[in-house]
This record gives C-alpha cells, structure tokens and sequence, in this order.
C-alpha cells in the first residue's frame, strides 16, 4: 500500500491535547521538576521527575513495543539500494524497507549533534544551543530515555553519543560526566563521546572495555545481549544503538574494503547493513521482533565531495550536501519496522527525527506537567493509515556559532540560513551576509525534489504566508534558547561548548 501525500488536518494527542498547527505555539511537553537544596554539582543540579496519565496494566505491559533507535553517521540519502545505490547493494536495510514503513521524506537536522539533540528531545537543537557537532545537550532537558524510564522501560544506548561537550574521536565517558547517557536517562551504555572505527575501546557503564572486530558488529552485538536479558525478564526495552559509520576516517574491516571495490565509505556501509541483518535476526531468534519497533536512519546527508566521489556517498539527485539547508543535507533514509502495527507501506508524507518523542509519548501515554514547546508531532496516526499529510511544517535553522558568538554578535532570526518544509513547499531562507542582500527561496517539493526551480515570484502568498510562519516559529526557538522554558526562566548549565570548527567534523 501507499500512503497518499494530500492536503488534510490530522489532530494528534500526547500529554495534553494539542491544536492544529496555526503557525504559532509548537505542541507543548509537560514535565515536572524538583531541585536539590545545594547548587555546587551540575551533575546533580537538574532531576527531571515525569508522571504517568495513569498506572499501566499488566496487560497493557504485554502489549506495549520494545524500541529500537538505529542511526547510521553520514550515510546520504541515496546510499542504500532502495533508493538507486548501484556501488555496492545493502539487503538487509533493503529487506527492512520492504517489511517496513519507509518515509521517502524523512528529515534529519543539517549535522550530527544537532539531529541527536532532537531525538532526545523531539525539539529544534538550537532551542538549548545545541548549534553545531560537539555541543552538549543541556541538563535541563527531558530525554526519550527519561520518558521510557517513566513508562516501566529498561533503557540503554550503544555506540556514538556526542551530546556531552567533548570533541574529536570517541573516548570513554566516565560515569562522573553529568551529560553522559547514564545520567540522563539509560539504565546501561556501551558508548564512547563520537564516532568509531574497528578495535575501539567503548566505555561499558564507565569502564573501558576494548573490542576487537568492526565497530558496527561490535555495537549490535552488544545490543542483543542488552535485548536478550530483558526479554528473559518479560521486560520491555528501549535500545539506542549509533552507528559510527560511515563518518570519516572510514576504517573498514579488510575484507568489507575489498567488497566495496576499495571505497573505505562503503566498505563501512557493508558493515552497516551487516549488522542491521545481525540486529534483525536477533530478534526473530528471540521471539521479540513482532512487537518491537525498529527505526533507522541518518543523522544528515552525506558529506558530498565532487573530486572523491566514492570518497563520502551520495545524496542521489538532491541538492546540497551535509551541512545545507536543502534537501542533501538534511533528507535521510527513513524507515520503521513493526510487523504487529505495520503493514509495507510508502510514504511522501514529511517526517523527521524531531517526531521520535512524540511519537513514543503518544504510544507510551506519558503525561508531564510543565509545558515546553515540541516541534515533532506524533507519527501514530500515520502509522495507523489515518494521516493524510502533517498537520505541522519542519523547521530547519542553522547557526555556525556557541554561546559566546550569541553574546558578542546576537542571536535572531537573520543568524544563519533556515528553511520551513511543509507538505508541498519549502521556503529557504538565506540570510544578508556582509555586502550580500539576503533571499527567500520557494520550491515544491512534490514536483521537484532536486530544488532546481525557484518559484517565489509565482507564489507571493504562499511565500508570505510560511515567512510569516518561520519567523515567528523562530521567535519561539530564541525564547526556548534563553531559557524561558524552563521552569526557572534561565539556563543554569555553565557554557562549555566548544569553539566552532572550521572543517567537516
């Protein structure tokens, strides 16, 4: 079946109930807080404490999914053979799309830090300046792990983290990190701060523990021992599982190189769709793979280079490359896979990381009790066959700086390009830069994904109309930057994040 991509309203609940998109208040988040009496210990400073709408039956347990969060580093929108990748073939993410729910538009953030700040969240990453690679999520915000938590679910992350501050290849978190995964939200990690390769040393709860073999096997491997022991204790379970791959140095397993005619990119994406196979096969072996919800994707487009084309994958015929406003750098292969509520099915209705959480607060009916904005939307009606089109657009917005450069330069709605992405139309913004005038740029997307046309002059109320919408959806994310969502009106996490980096991180 194929979802239709038409113009329809979809009401969609969690928490409290929400309103139709009118271009103002993103859906609010209720959360309830308390505080220790001594400030001195950020890592003891926030304690986000939620409260369920009711109890959970036994039988409600029963039914409730397990919950998986794939996402690869890099990978573009056209490296998977589903989407025409003719250099190497990936069955085991292709055979996932097939059983599957595969969104043809599902959205990432512009780069790494930024898109997993959203799936923590399900909120824009520059509503708690989480700007650019290797800026840490403040610990004022609530986390999906903290929601599956709430929801009676064991929690843990695997692999690639780079939400705590720390730049560079992946290191070991020590539990004393208050930005670590441990603290804030999951039960167990076998993570290290940023990307890896093959015969890394990961951090399990803390410790260092050396792994020999491909980074992604190593992950997943790690993975269903975490899966098998709550299934042997009838315990649903909520698994994070980050790739390293295929970011750079792309250090593949020799013989993945060799599969991969050389290319290191793909050679990693072998390993990849390696262990997606291992990953789904684990969990029909165990009997769970009915009812557990298995996502996948990107965390951006793939980081095009003209001169090595094999050297950092494709974004097929999209414009743009990680990093972008347009489409290459923010579409990524998206799919969800959960055969007791999904039927194979394709979508063009647009998607994004920033729906997770919502999405799973809407499955798991987890209620909180102080609003903050979302910009996701709960994708259960979509799920269901009952959404025709997204009742919210996706906004987009990238500012290349931290904290000091807001101090010193500002922080408003001319501070970097944007974009607004609704159904058909996206609006993207370039901002005036120094003697340069800034411009409004149109595209529909239905007709022309590649974004070759601009269409602005042909439609001055639909540009009117979504300037309007981004602004003030903008103005929202500035007030959530400063802290105004937060029950204190201010952030209270030191700025530590680090200096903007001039190249691809």
């Amino acid at each position: 079946m194929k979802i239709p991509n038409v113009r329809a309203q979809q009401r969609f609940h969690f928490g409290t109930a929400a309103p139709i998109f009118s271009g103002k208040i993103p859906t609010p988040l209720r959360l309830r807080r308390t505080y220790p009496t001594s400030m001195k210990s950020i890592s003891s400073l926030i304690v986000a404490t939620l409260s369920l709408c009711a109890a959970p039956t036994h039988a409600a347990d029963a039914a409730r999914p397990n919950i998986i969060l794939c996402m690869t580093d890099d990978q573009g929108w056209g490296d998977v053979s589903y989407n025409g990748l003719t250099k190497i073939q990936t069955p085991n993410i292709d055979a996932m799309a097939a059983a599957g729910l595969r969104f043809n538009r599902f959205y990432a953030q512009q780069s790494c830090s930024p898109t997993r700040a959203s799936v923590m969240t399900g909120r824009h990453p520059n509503r708690m300046g989480v700007f650019w690679p290797g800026m840490p999520l403040r610990k004022q915000e609530v986390t999906i792990g903290q929601v599956a938590k709430q929801a009676g679910y064991a929690t843990a992350h695997f692999g690639k983290w780079h939400l705590n501050g720390v730049p560079g290849p992946g290191k070991v978190m020590p539990e004393t990190d208050p930005l670590s995964p441990r603290n804030v939200g999951f039960d167990e990690s076998f993570s290290v701060t940023n990307y890896f390769e093959t015969n890394w040393t990961f951090g399990h709860n803390g410790e260092p523990e050396k792994a020999t073999g491909d980074g992604s096997d190593v992950i997943v491997s790690q993975a269903l021992k975490f899966i098998g022991r709550q299934t042997e204790q009838k315990k649903p379970f909520l698994a994070v599982v980050w790739f390293g791959s295929p970011h750079v140095p792309h250090a593949p397993l020799p013989e993945d190189l060799k599969a991969a005619g050389g290319s290191g990119y793909y050679g990693e994406m072998i390993g990849v769709d390696r262990s997606m196979g291992t990953l789904r096969a684990g969990l029909r072996k165990l009997g769970i793979a009915e009812n557990t919800m298995l996502w996948y994707s990107s965390d951006n487009g793939g980081w095009i280079d003209p001169k090595k084309p094999d050297g950092h994958g494709t974004n097929a015929d999209l414009r743009g490359r990680k990093g972008d406003m347009w489409e290459g750098g923010i579409r990524v292969p998206g799919l969800i896979e959960w055969p007791a509520r999904i039927r194979p099915a394709v979508t063009e209705i647009p998607v994004g990381v920033v729906d997770i959480l919502p999405t799973l607060v809407d499955l798991l009916q987890v209620k909180f009790e102080h609003p903050v904005p979302l910009d996701g939307i709960s994708l259960l009606p979509l799920i269901e066959g009952k959404m025709k089109a997204r009742s919210r657009p996706l906004g987009f917005w990238q500012f290349a700086g931290d904290d000091a450069a807001v101090e010193k330069k500002g922080f408003d709605t001319n501070s970097g390009p944007s974009a607004w992405n609704d159904n058909q139309y996206k609006l993207v913004k370039t901002p005036p830069m120094e003697a340069a005038p800034g411009k409004w740029e149109l595209f529909d997307l239905t007709t022309d994904r590649s974004e070759k046309t601009d269409i602005a002059a042909q439609h001055p109320d639909v540009v009117g109309r979504m300037k309007a919408e981004l602004e003030e959806w903008q103005l929202s994310v500035i007030r959530s930057y400063k802290g105004e969502d937060y029950p204190e009106k201010r952030v209270i996490q030191p700025p530590t994040q680090p200096k903007t980096p001039t190249k691809q991180p």
